[in-house]
């Protein structure tokens, strides 16, 4: 029976668990964006997102939580400076999952696993590509383009 077993062992001892979330919260943190088991991705997400709540408030103590955690100096240092000053106005869900099938070699389910403020393509308030229209100029500024050319014309002559 699984009684009071809150999160998922992922077949692992507890420090062999701690260290493999805190390698890849690093590297989520380093890189923005990381490819992984879906199972590791959701265990991944309860594990970073308590410490990018805490990199918001930029105390020391806050710091030593999150530097016990992760226990990577650069990676501590990149939270509290980048990631949290974009993520400040966000209550909550920095993190999306996205499922991409499975491994070829055992089929395990994959998923990849980024900041959701750092993806420009789902992102609203990112920068938004300019929109192209396809269809033609309207009637009024055609128009009034002939119109101006007319009187050129006649002003020349």
């Amino acid at each position: 029976m699984r009684h009071g077993k809150k999160h998922n062992h992922l077949g692992r001892k507890t420090a062999h668990r701690k260290a493999m979330l805190a390698n890849m919260a690093c590297s989520l943190i380093e890189h923005k964006r990381i490819n992984t088991t879906v199972a590791k991705a959701k265990a991944l997400r309860v594990f970073v997102e308590p410490l990018i709540t805490k990199s918001k408030a930029d105390t020391t103590h806050n710091r030593r939580i999150v530097f016990s955690y992760l226990r990577d100096k650069y990676a501590v240092t990149e939270l509290f400076r980048e990631i949290s000053v974009k993520v400040a106005d966000r209550p909550g869900g920095y993190i999306r999952i996205i499922k991409l099938g499975n491994r070829q070699g055992d089929n395990a389910p994959m998923a990849m696993v980024e900041l959701v403020d750092y993806n420009e393509i789902y992102n609203p308030k990112g920068k938004k590509a300019k929109k192209t229209t396809r269809r033609g100029r309207s009637k009024k500024a055609d128009s009034a383009q002939v119109e101006e050319t007319a009187t050129e014309i006649k002003s020349e002559e």
